[in-house]
């Protein structure tokens, strides 16, 4: 590959928070060569990722609100996501948008395309049985298409697969009497918190539970809780807690079971305004099959859960991003030769 030094290509790598902005961070060994930006939700993440990288933000949008806010709170995020996206397409003109989603990317994306850029969709990891609403949407005026599970290979033909999982096998690493619970980044989660806080003494429970609430999230008796804390302090966390209770989002799934944590997941419902759809449900239902997790889908199923996750050998598993990496490298090349092995002009 040319030298990072004198290539020209400019790459924006657009992605909403928490698991979608986390896969793109996975493909470090090939943007990282070129010169890249981030367009993003402003995070946690995207606070920390600002540290080493240059990161444009827009508010968070997704269609999905109208199911649990009005049209008018809805129209508003739209419009102010549409007015940032559209300086920073103008402000950067990059070469190369490569997306994962999730609906605070789509105009990034939509103007990058307008601009001229080549535009690689990345079908969310979430999405293991039906294609989300940003890749239905996005995925006529895509370039290429990739897609992390055959369900949707199936489904859309002309893209090309990438299954990331790898599965590691089971740890006996040691770990703290810490419980660890994180809800994400996109809202709360209080039926979730609440019935960790609830769960009985002696059967089971840490000693000590920390709880990433989110913004106004319920912070109960028995639990010290945060609103929002950094990846650093989670991934600090994470090395030492034994049990982690989270919602149905890859990005926190995949992130305990690299530390080999032992983990049970609760899916959001988006019947109980938890969520714009039920992915999550497909997300825990699939790394439950590998006998990776262990679901609870409600307070009343979370106890049980947690003894089956404690008498259980931890598994520990990841995400190899090599082929993706591989390909991205491709259709570099194939769309983008004179450009990436020309000099800069002084």
């Amino acid at each position: 590959m040319a030298d990072p030094q004198t290539t020209r290509l400019r790459i924006c790598l657009a992605a909403s928070g928490g698991g979608h902005l986390r896969q793109i961070l996975d493909l470090a060994p090939f943007w990282e060569r070129y010169d890249h930006y981030f367009v993003t939700e402003p995070t946690p993440l995207a606070e920390s990722l600002a540290a080493d990288h240059r990161v444009r933000t827009v508010p968070h949008f997704a269609l999905g609100q109208a199911k649990v806010q009005s049209t008018g709170v809805l129209i508003a995020s739209a419009v102010r996501n549409l007015i940032a996206a559209w300086r920073h397409a103008r402000e950067e003109r990059p070469d190369l948008v490569i997306s994962t989603g999730a609906g605070s990317a789509f105009f990034p994306v939509l103007f990058a395309r307008l601009f001229g850029a080549k535009f690689v969709l990345i079908e969310s990891f979430a999405r293991v049985h039906r294609p989300s609403l940003f890749g239905r949407l996005a995925r006529p005026f895509a370039n290429k298409v990739v897609v992390q599970s055959a369900h949707l290979l199936d489904m859309w033909p002309n893209s090309e697969l990438c299954d990331p999982l790898v599965l590691l096998g089971p740890t006996n690493e040691h770990k703290d009497d810490l419980g660890f619970v994180t809800v994400g980044t996109v809202m709360p989660f209080d039926r979730l918190v609440n019935a960790v806080a609830a769960l009985p003494e002696g059967r089971g429970r840490p000693s000590h539970i920390v709880a990433q609430v989110g913004g106004g999230g319920a912070m109960p008796d028995g639990l010290e809780g945060h609103e929002r804390m950094g990846f650093d302090e989670i991934q600090r966390l994470l090395s030492r807690a034994n049990i982690v209770f989270c919602h149905g989002g890859t990005g926190s799934l995949v992130t305990a079971l690299r530390v080999g944590c032992r983990v049970v997941a609760m899916p959001r419902r988006p019947d109980l305004g938890e969520h714009y759809d039920d992915h999550q449900r497909e997300i825990v239902t699939a790394f439950a099959a590998h006998g990776l997790i262990e679901v609870a889908e409600g307070p009343g199923d979370l106890q049980a859960a947690l003894e089956r996750a404690l008498n259980a050998t931890p598994q520990r598993a990841t995400t190899d991003p090599s082929k993706l990496i591989s390909r991205l490298d491709v259709f570099v090349t194939e769309w983008f030769m004179e450009k990436i092995s020309a000099p800069l002009s002084y």
